[in-house]
């Protein structure tokens, strides 16, 4: 059986944008972007895993939540996800946005041209690589070990692998917050229907399900 690369539950605005400007340790999605709306639909359901308190909604949304880490095996995602800082590395102390139990619990393919020593939190293993989408890939898939590799994000990520052809499914949740400017994921999903099927599932909480997958 094929190993698929899968965007699973990257939210965006209403207008297609998935983070801010101006990224920094204060503001992970960037200006004028603030993930508690954005996120406010994973955020609700009973199986978010940083829930302190019990209930939390079923339904679709606790699907998708759920659905997460279904069969995955490796992760890829961009610097920008990993953290703030651009350029060489300033501070090998800093190991990412998640603490000592990051929650991807699979090995992660960070893409950067500024690599440094992989280092393992938890049960994640961070690699830090400098290569082109299809080669990260192929990496990523022999350490998924015949599971699937989900691709994180962020937004830029996302469209070189899709630039690449190399996106088999995604799942992209379409919030009902409208940015106005920021990186955008899509100006409309029409630019996508020639390689992939579309089907959209409109949850009560207002944001409308995209799943994608190649034709």
């Amino acid at each position: 059986m094929d190993q698929l690369l899968r965007v699973m539950n990257f939210t965006v605005s209403s207008d297609g944008i998935g983070a801010g400007e101006d990224q920094s340790l204060e503001s992970p999605f960037g200006h004028a972007v603030d993930p508690a709306r954005l996120f406010a639909w994973a955020g609700a359901t009973a199986s978010w895993p940083m829930r302190t308190d019990p209930g939390g909604s079923r339904g679709l949304d606790d699907y998708f939540t759920r659905d997460f880490a279904r069969n995955i095996g490796a992760e890829i995602m961009g610097r920008n996800k990993f953290g703030p800082q651009r350029g060489p590395w300033q501070d090998h102390e800093w190991r990412g946005w998640w603490g000592e139990a990051p929650p991807f619990c699979t090995p992660v393919f960070v893409l950067t041209h500024h690599t440094r020593p992989s280092f393992t939190l938890s049960d994640t293993t961070f690699h830090f690589v400098d290569s082109d989408p299809a080669t990260v890939l192929d990496q990523a898939r022999e350490a998924a070990q015949g599971k699937d590799v989900r691709l994180g994000g962020g937004v830029t990520t996302i469209r070189q692998f899709l630039d690449a052809d190399l996106v088999d499914t995604m799942h992209v949740a379409v919030s009902p917050v409208k940015l106005g400017s920021g990186l955008r994921l899509w100006e409309s999903t029409d630019e996508l229907l020639d390689r992939f099927h579309l089907e959209i599932a409109p949850s009560p909480s207002g944001v409308k399900h995209h799943l994608f997958w190649r034709r």
